[in-house]
C-alpha cells in the first residue's frame, strides 16, 4: 500500500528563503515624461548662451535632451530692447513638473538672469511649454504655458521639432496652433546650438 504524504498548504506556498534578486523599491524610477522647453536670450552672446543652456540642460540629472530646433531671431515683446534669439528643445524627464521648474529657474540664475521688469531684456529665459499631456494650474506654475498659443516665436521653433504634439487644452496640434498665427518676423538663422 502506498502512503501519500500530505503537506501543510501554508508551508507549501510559503517561501523558505528570500528571493535571490529582491526588488529595491527605492531604486525604482518613475517613467520618463516628454517635455517641451522654450529658450530665449537677447543679452550678451545670445547664441552662445542658448548653446550653453542646452548643454547644461542635458547635464542635469533626470533630464535628457532628445531634440532641438533651429535658432530663430524675433522682435521683442514689451519695452524697447534688442531682438531675441529663440529655440525649443524636447526632453524626457523623471523630475516632477515642480522640480523641473526649480531646475530651470536655477539655471537662469546661473547664467545671471535678474528679473527687473516684466517682458524686459534677459540673458536667458527658460519656459516649460508642455509636460506630457498634463494641465497644471498652480500659483507659480502653469502648464501648458499660458501664452504659448499667442507666441509665434515659441510655436515656430516648436513646430519644427514637434508638429504633432497635441495641446491638452485646445486639442489642437502644435502645427495647427502655428498656422493660426501670423508668423512673419520669425526668422530662421543659419546657425546651430551645437
Amino acid at each position: 500500500m502506498k502512503t501519500v504524504e500530505t503537506t501543510n498548504p501554508v508551508e507549501a506556498v510559503s517561501p523558505k528563503r528570500a528571493p535571490s534578486n529582491p526588488v529595491n523599491l527605492s531604486s525604482v524610477q518613475p517613467p520618463a515624461v516628454p517635455c517641451a522647453i522654450a529658450l530665449g536670450s537677447n543679452l550678451g552672446d545670445s547664441r552662445q548662451v542658448l548653446a550653453s543652456a542646452v548643454q547644461r540642460l542635458g547635464d542635469l540629472e533626470g533630464i535628457t535632451v532628445t531634440a532641438q530646433s533651429s535658432v530663430y531671431k524675433t522682435a521683442p515683446v514689451g519695452p524697447p530692447q534688442p531682438d531675441y534669439l529663440n529655440a525649443c528643445v524636447l526632453t524626457e524627464t523623471r523630475l516632477s513638473p515642480q522640480a523641473l521648474m526649480a531646475h530651470l529657474l536655477a539655471l537662469e540664475a546661473e547664467f545671471g538672469r535678474v528679473r527687473q521688469e516684466r517682458w524686459g531684456p534677459r540673458i536667458l529665459d527658460l519656459d516649460i511649454l508642455f509636460y506630457g499631456d498634463q494641465v497644471i494650474t498652480e500659483p507659480d506654475l502653469h502648464i501648458p504655458h499660458p501664452r504659448l498659443r499667442e507666441r509665434a516665436f515659441v510655436l515656430v521653433p516648436l513646430a519644427e521639432i514637434a508638429p504633432d504634439w497635441v495641446d491638452p487644452v485646445t486639442a489642437q496640434s502644435v502645427a495647427q496652433l502655428c498656422q493660426a498665427l501670423n508668423c512673419h518676423g520669425v526668422e530662421r538663422l543659419a546657425i546651430s546650438l551645437t
